[in-house]
């Protein structure tokens, strides 16, 4: 069984590393597709727009909400969306300031898309890559053939359930 792969392209929301003034050597998300089944590894993924500025400065709330957005664009470049991911790591430039509010956006902006379960999270205090931003993720997601009919299913058994468990 092959391994394919190709880079993840979302001008319309972020710009190319190679659209940097200074060389930056990565591709905003990576699918590899194993058989019938697609790893989408999301890059770190800030408030950044479609030519590389830095968004939202001094707005944490918005910030975290547009690197959810940013990180949905480049999943949605593979076919998926944040119903897929299965492990997200937060990088918050000031935990103990930020991490309550991260929650609150971040319950929001899962909530809004109905996704239950939500993924694995790990959450960490590093210098991001830059001083105004403040909060930056990467992910994973994975996608098989039968992911949509699996998420409807799953949809089906949380409502009959109330809720995620």
């Amino acid at each position: 069984m092959g391994v394919e792969r190709c880079s993840l392209h979302v001008p319309q929301a972020m710009c190319e590393a190679y659209d940097y003034p200074r060389l930056a050597a990565f591709s905003r998300g990576m699918e590899i597709r194993i058989g019938t089944v697609k790893l989408i590894f999301v890059s770190g993924t800030a408030s950044v727009g479609p030519h590389g500025e830095t968004l939202h400065v001094g707005d944490f709330a918005a910030q975290a909400r547009q690197a959810f957005e940013n990180a949905r664009a480049v999943l949605q470049d593979a076919g998926a969306d944040w119903h897929d991911a299965v492990k997200v790591t937060i990088y918050l430039r000031d935990i103990a300031r930020d991490y309550a509010e991260l929650n609150e956006v971040r319950s929001a902006y899962f909530d809004e898309l109905g996704v239950h379960p939500y993924p694995a999270s790990t959450c960490v205090e590093p210098h991001v890559c830059r001083e105004a931003l403040w909060v930056e993720m990467e992910l994973l997601a994975v996608v098989s053939d039968e992911s949509s009919h699996d998420r409807k299913q799953l949809q089906t058994l949380v409502s009959a359930k109330g809720g995620p468990r």
